[in-house]
């Protein structure tokens, strides 16, 4: 898979913006968090720390840059791939069909799983992402590491299996896209917003001491697939607008 100038200038965009638009939802805080695109079998886009990191919600253009699975590429001497680039690396190479890898730190996530609670579709039309999501199994990996390593990367790697997403206990979430990398990146994102949706609902649940129960198969069947018109591009359009209104004024490109 390669791309032309053009459309390789268009998706560092489109890293740079899906940056900020986890930042804006507060998907992300501060300074931690990457989303990489997949370039060829070998290669990535992936949001890194540049001389001057003010973190995700200024994040630019040049922050994106492009290097194999093993993090190396002709890239500016003051740039570098995140520590956790295996994270990347290791769900690529595992699942050629992924196109786009999304890593955040939701702390509804990351409380919902120290919690230990369960991932269940306890809403219905409120979120129907969501609610997918949870119905046909949102794996955990039970570890808190940092994950710089392929041999963790790995371990996190069998727990997503075929599936979008999984949760890091006590670290946060990876979700995945597929097909056209511009649309991938979107795609992961709108995904791990529909998992954060359901963490702030499960917690919000449990904090009145009621039991966390799913929603019947019935009402689950009754549930339409909206499609990626709706549920990723629609979404997609509210969210960058979002980061227009909300976000800081630094423009993407220097």
């Amino acid at each position: 898979m390669r791309f032309p100038e053009s459309s390789h200038e268009a998706l560092r965009e489109r890293i740079a913006l899906a940056c900020r638009v986890l930042a804006v939802t507060g998907l992300v805080e501060h300074i931690l968090g990457h989303v990489s695109a997949r370039t060829g079998p070998e290669s990535l886009l992936i949001r890194g720390r540049g001389p001057e990191e003010r973190g995700l919600a200024f994040t630019v253009v040049d922050d994106v840059q492009q290097v194999d699975l093993d993090g190396k590429g002709e890239v500016p001497a003051d740039w570098r791939v995140p520590s956790e680039l295996p994270i990347h690396s290791e769900v690529l190479r595992a699942r050629p069909e992924v196109t786009a890898v999304v890593h955040a730190h939701p702390p509804a996530v990351v409380a919902a799983s120290v919690a230990e609670l369960p991932w269940l579709p306890i809403v219905g039309s409120y979120d129907i992402p969501a609610a997918r999501l949870a119905h046909d199994g949102i794996p955990v990996w039970p570890r808190s590491a940092l994950i710089r390593r392929r041999d963790l990367a790995e371990q996190m790697t069998a727990s997503l299996g075929d599936r979008p997403v999984v949760v890091l206990r006590g670290h946060g979430l990876v979700a995945v896209g597929t097909g056209d990398p511009a649309h991938a990146v979107a795609e992961a994102v709108t995904r791990a917003l529909a998992v954060d949706s359901l963490a702030r609902t499960a917690l919000a649940v449990a904090a009145t001491g009621a039991p966390l129960q799913p929603i019947p198969d019935e009402d689950i069947a009754e549930l339409p697939d909206l499609g990626p018109a709706f549920n990723v591009a629609a979404m997609w359009r509210h969210l960058t607008a979002r980061v227009e209104h909300e976000g800081p004024a630094t423009p993407l490109r220097g």
